[in-house]
């Protein structure tokens, strides 16, 4: 069976504190994007897990997620099967948009249902959250209230429909880095993410747009200043407004019309030396399946 496995994005990002554990508490808006790999999961007669991807960045052992992801749910089953996991990538790698995880969240949907494990969404969103934050998120989908460390979902109302330019430069930014480095309780200005609950609720574009915020900017930005030049660009080129996505470097800017969207992103490419970039839409689902002929 073939799935597709979508980004996010998050419209609204705040930490809250530090935890004992080490973790942080978050409070946040995210969104699934049209960007997606795809997982092609099939049974094998080898009694083991078999990983290939086209991305030679992506390793293919023990260590990838899917790997991981796959062995935990038979472990959690008890039971040992042979299957065989063909990933092809498009999400940006190491950039924000929870390209493992969505890839993770894949691998528990699609080996549930390849194996007749037939377990419920919020028990493979259980197992998820002891991989990774935010795998929970990426089974649901949609647009969401995320907490705690990620793992705490409120489904609300889906954003307004707009097209999105998503440009990666070409660095590659560690999570870790950023939260080890983020100061809370500093001059610092929160987002407010109960303002863009309200704009979702509204269904105001505009007002989505005036209240994006990532607290992470604070860290990410000053590191790495080619953040903040593409934010302008795209504020530039018509972008109602932009914003980095989770701990970045990937950025997003929000645009009413496609053609618009498409100009701003040629302009960013023959002003800025990006890894990737993409004019997109929001998506309603993180996993879908996909029927091949």
């Amino acid at each position: 069976m073939l799935y597709k496995a979508n980004a996010k994005i998050n419209l609204s990002l705040d930490v809250e504190r530090k935890r004992p554990d080490g973790y942080h508490d978050v409070r946040m808006i995210m969104q699934s994007v049209n960007i997606c790999d795809y997982l092609d999961i099939t049974k094998n007669d080898e009694k083991r897990i078999i990983i290939t991807c086209d991305n030679a960045e992506v390793p293919c052992n023990e260590s990838n997620l899917v790997y991981r992801a796959a062995s935990k749910l038979m472990e959690h089953m008890g039971q040992s099967h042979g299957i065989t996991i063909k990933l092809t990538k498009n999400i940006p790698i190491a950039a924000g948009m929870a390209g493992g995880s969505a890839d993770a969240a894949a691998t528990l949907v699609g080996v549930n249902e390849v194996l007749d494990f037939n377990l419920k969404e919020y028990e493979l969103r259980k197992i998820g959250a002891t991989l990774g934050a935010d795998i929970p998120f990426c089974i649901m989908g949609g647009t969401c209230i995320s907490e705690g460390i990620g793992d705490i979902l409120t489904p609300i109302d889906t954003a307004p429909p707009c097209f999105l330019v998503i440009a990666k430069p070409d660095i590659n930014v560690s999570t870790k880095f950023v939260y080890d480095n983020l100061k809370l309780g500093t001059d610092a200005v929160n987002p407010n993410v109960d303002n863009m609950i309200s704009a979702i609720a509204n269904g105001d574009l505009q007002e989505v747009s005036n209240n994006l915020g990532n607290i992470l900017e604070t860290v990410t930005i000053p590191a790495y200043p080619v953040i903040e030049d593409i934010k302008s660009l795209l504020l530039q080129e018509g972008a109602l407004g932009s914003l980095m996505s989770g701990s970045g470097p990937t950025v997003f800017g929000i645009f009413t019309d496609e053609d618009s969207a498409h100009s701003a992103k040629e302009m960013l490419n023959s002003k800025i030396r990006l890894k990737q970039s993409f004019v997109t839409t929001l998506a309603s689902k993180g996993i879908e399946k996909v029927f091949k002929v």
